[in-house]
Parts: C-alpha cells; structure tokens; sequence
C-alpha cells in the first residue's frame, strides 16, 4: 500500500486504482463479501473548485447473533499522491489503517461476529472526509442501524509505544469495555484527545466525524503525529513493526469486548 507503485494513492489517480484493486483482492482472498452488489461505492464531489471522483471499498460479515445491527471498521486508503515530483507514501496515514482491515478480516475468519460488520476503506479523507460523508448519507445502511464506528488512521508508530482511543468520554459503557479488553502488552491504550483533556480534540480529525455528525458512537485509534505525518517520509521502513502488531492486537480485542456485549 505505500511503496512507490501507488503512487501516493491520491484520490482520481491510477494509483489510487491500484489501491482499489489491492483492497478489493484482499477481500475476496479472505472471504469478506461485498456490501451490495459490489465492492465499489462510487460517489463525486469538488474541492478547491474541481470535481473528484471517489471510490469507497466496502466489504461485508454478517453478524451470527445481531445480524441487523452493524459496527463499521474503517480506514481511509487515500492519501497525498505526488508532490513537486515526490510520492507521498503514506505509510502510517494510512496504509497501516487499512492493513489493519485486513487483520480484521482474517481474524473474523475463525471468529465469526456477532454484529454484522462492515469493512470500510475509504476515500477521499484528506480531501475533506468526502468518502465516508458519502456512506453515511446513502442508503446502503440506514444511520440507526449502525451501533459503532471503529475507525483507524495512523496505528503503526510511537516512540512512546501510545495509542490513543478517543471518543468514548461521553460513554460510559464504552469506557468500561475498552478498560474490560486485553491489552496487548508493550502499549499503553490512554483514552484522551476528545476535547476533555487539554490535548488536540480529535473528534473531527478523520472519517469517524461523519458518524458522530449522525448521533453514531465513534471509537477513533491513532497516534499523535510525528515529524514524517503528511510528508514524502512517511515511509515503510519508519514503522515500528512490534508496535504496530501490538496495536492491531488492542484493536482487535477491544472491538471483541464490544461485540460480545450487548452495547
């Protein structure tokens, strides 16, 4: 997802179709269906005065128990493209979000869940959150029927071995499940970033925004931005490897611990 064959993913480019079909194998070689008659949501939108085409990629679980109730897994796949010939990897924002789709899918391979779950790797986050503003408004799911957002964007790195969850300071039982799951070892899960604590507010930092716009518990996790967020470094070889694992981990195991509830 972030070597130089992508070019940058940047939204309407080749690259970005390269993405697109990467994902899309992904899916289909780990059995995730689509949602709908396709893997492909098309939508358009302009920015700056020009008109963009996006594609959100959509893949589908359906729940064991609550298969009428979703939680939407997302990740943006976009990213900066090419810059005064530099290509804008995009590694940590946000190949390894997406990335993290995939250890999802494979994990539910074995761990079927109970909610209907939908993987989304989005589009157009850096151009204004267009992708998932898309999804949330159109008619593929209806609002109500989706309990949580899960999102990701930027997972795979912190001198600090932090990863941040924010969003769930307004609610309660969100916090006793995050605290209720198993950490991975060698991290620290802090809840923060929402507006409560005196650090950057993150609430309208990324895709999650537009399900909180529609009344929708979010879970965002990331981690604070370094010095490569948003430049041609933000590489592969810059990600801490055992970090990230551990973090997909946390992940993982938090979105079990609400999944076996009954949030």
């Amino acid at each position: 997802m972030s070597s130089d064959a992508f070019e940058g993913r940047r939204t309407g480019t080749p690259g970005a179709l390269k993405a697109q079909k990467f994902i899309i194998n992904q899916f289909h070689s780990l059995n995730v269906a689509p949602l709908g008659n396709s893997y492909k949501q098309l939508f358009s939108f302009f920015e700056d005065r020009r008109q963009y085409g996006g594609t959100n990629i959509l893949g589908f679980i359906k729940g064991t128990e609550c298969p009428k109730k979703y939680i939407v897994i997302s990740a943006h796949y976009d990213h900066e493209g090419i810059q005064q010939g530099e290509i804008y990897n995009g590694a940590d924002d946000n190949a390894s979000g997406v990335s993290a789709l995939f250890a999802f899918a494979e994990f539910f391979k074995n761990n079927p869940p109970k909610h209907s779950v939908i993987l989304a790797a989005f589009d157009g986050e850096e151009l204004g959150l267009q992708g998932s503003r898309y999804f949330v408004n159109s008619s593929l799911v209806k609002a109500k029927k989706i309990i949580l957002n899960l999102n990701m964007d930027m997972i795979s790195r912190s001198d600090k071995k932090e990863l941040f969850v924010a969003g769930a300071s307004e609610h309660h039982k969100l916090k006793k499940l995050i605290k209720k799951a198993k950490h991975a070892p060698g991290i620290k899960l802090l809840m923060g970033h929402d507006g409560y604590d005196g650090l950057d507010n993150w609430t309208y930092a990324s895709d999650h925004a537009n399900f909180h716009k529609k009344g929708i518990p979010f879970l965002y996790f990331g981690v604070e931005d370094h010095e490569d967020y948003h430049e041609p470094t933000d590489t592969y070889d810059k990600i801490n490897p055992e970090f990230y694992i551990e973090a997909v981990k946390t992940i993982i195991s938090v979105f079990s611990s609400i999944d076996n509830s009954d949030f």
